[in-house]
């Protein structure tokens, strides 16, 4: 579903999204997930920068995002890997909440804030 703007593209609904912590989505041909960190919601890629593992299969503690391959993770609010790897940061995108549903943007992968729903 597309919102009014053509950026903003519905990903999963809130309540999915209260099931589980990473849902997998996939958005003008670009291979996502939508993370939940608590009261925090992200939409970064899918595939890890380092090698291309799915992040889908790995799990979320503490603002991080950890790799199911290699064990390194990834910071959610800046994107960056854990000391001591060598890999690009990992690309997040915007996220909006409205209607029930979580709103990503793939337009452009930014440094992002994460989203709270009700805020």
């Amino acid at each position: 579903m597309i919102s009014d703007s053509e950026h903003w593209i519905a990903a999963c609904t809130l309540e999915r999204l209260a099931e589980k912590t990473i849902v997998c989505a996939r958005i003008g041909g670009v291979d996502l997930i939508v993370v939940r960190d608590g009261a925090r919601i992200f939409a970064c890629e899918r595939a890890c920068p380092h090698e291309q593992a799915d992040l889908a299969q790995g799990r979320v503690a503490d603002g991080r995002l950890f790799c199911p391959r290699h064990l390194a993770w990834f910071s959610l609010p800046t994107g960056e890997i854990s000391p001591g790897w060598s890999s690009r940061a990992l690309r997040r995108y915007p996220v909006r909440i409205a209607e029930g549903q979580v709103w990503v943007s793939v337009d452009t992968a930014l440094r992002v804030d994460p989203v709270v729903p009700g805020n």
